[in-house]
C-alpha cells in the first residue's frame, strides 16, 4: 500500500493534528476557521518522523493553499453554485472548499483525499465550522466523480504528472454533466484554453509555501 494511502488511524491522527496545529480563521475567507500549522517545513519534517518515512508529500491538510482559498471565496460569494447540489471536493487537503460548500447549502459534500491525516483534518475542520462533510480516504481520479453535480478542485495542476491525471478526470466529470470548478494561482500545467475564467482574487499565502506573499489566483470553470 502506498504511504499516502496508509491505514487510517483516526485517534492517533487526531492527536497528532491537534498537537501540531491551532484553530484560527483563514485569511481572505475569515468566515471559516481551520486547524492550521505555523511552519510548513517543520511540520513536514515532523510528519515524516511520525510515520517513520522520508520523501512524503507536503502536509497539504495543514494549510490554506491559494487555489483552495480562491475557490472558497467564490463559493461563499456565489452560493447558487452549490446550494441544493451534491458536491465533490477532490484532493481536498484541509477540506476548506468542502466546508464552504456545506456552509452555502450544498445537499451533501464529499471531500476525497489520499492522505489519512487529511481525512481526519477534514472531519475536525467540518466540526469546527458546524457543518457535515464526508471525508473519504480514496483515490477517485480514474473515475468521473459521479454522482456529484459539482466537482471542486482547489489546486491540482502544480505538477506535470498530477495534471496529467486530473485533467482527464475533470473532463470526464464535465462530460457527464457536472459543473467543474478549479482554483489556479498561476500553475504551469493548467491548460487555460480549456477553461473559462469565473473570478480572480489577490490571495494572501504562507510565505514558505509559495514564492510571494500575495498570489493572483483565478477561479476557472471547465469548458468554453
Amino acid at each position: 500500500m502506498p504511504s499516502s494511502l496508509r491505514l487510517h488511524q483516526p485517534d492517533t491522527d487526531l492527536a497528532f493534528i491537534l498537537r501540531e496545529t491551532a484553530l484560527k480563521p483563514v485569511p481572505f475567507v475569515p468566515e471559516i476557521s481551520l486547524h492550521m500549522a505555523e511552519d510548513a517545513i517543520a511540520l513536514w519534517e515532523t510528519t515524516e518522523k511520525a510515520r517513520g518515512e522520508v520523501g512524503l508529500p507536503p502536509p497539504f491538510w495543514a494549510f490554506a493553499w491559494a487555489g483552495g482559498v480562491a475557490v472558497t471565496r467564490y463559493v461563499l460569494d456565489h452560493p447558487e453554485v452549490v446550494a441544493g447540489r451534491t458536491v465533490l471536493d477532490i484532493a481536498a487537503g484541509s477540506g476548506l472548499v468542502g466546508v464552504a460548500a456545506a456552509l452555502r447549502g450544498a445537499d451533501s459534500v464529499r471531500a476525497a483525499e489520499i492522505d489519512a491525516y487529511a481525512v481526519t483534518a477534514i472531519g475536525l475542520n467540518a466540526e469546527a465550522n458546524g457543518v457535515r462533510v464526508e471525508g473519504a480516504l480514496v483515490d477517485l481520479v480514474d473515475g468521473d466523480g459521479a454522482p456529484a453535480d459539482i466537482v471542486l478542485a482547489g489546486d491540482v495542476f502544480y505538477e506535470r504528472a498530477m495534471a496529467a491525471r486530473f485533467l482527464p478526470f475533470l473532463e470526464r466529470a464535465a462530460a457527464r454533466g457536472a459543473t467543474v470548478i478549479v482554483g489556479d494561482p498561476g500553475r504551469a500545467y493548467l491548460p487555460r484554453e480549456r477553461f473559462t475564467a469565473a473570478a480572480s482574487y489577490e490571495v494572501p499565502v504562507v510565505a514558505d509555501l509559495e514564492d510571494m506573499a500575495i498570489k493572483t489566483t483565478t477561479v476557472w470553470r471547465l469548458g468554453r
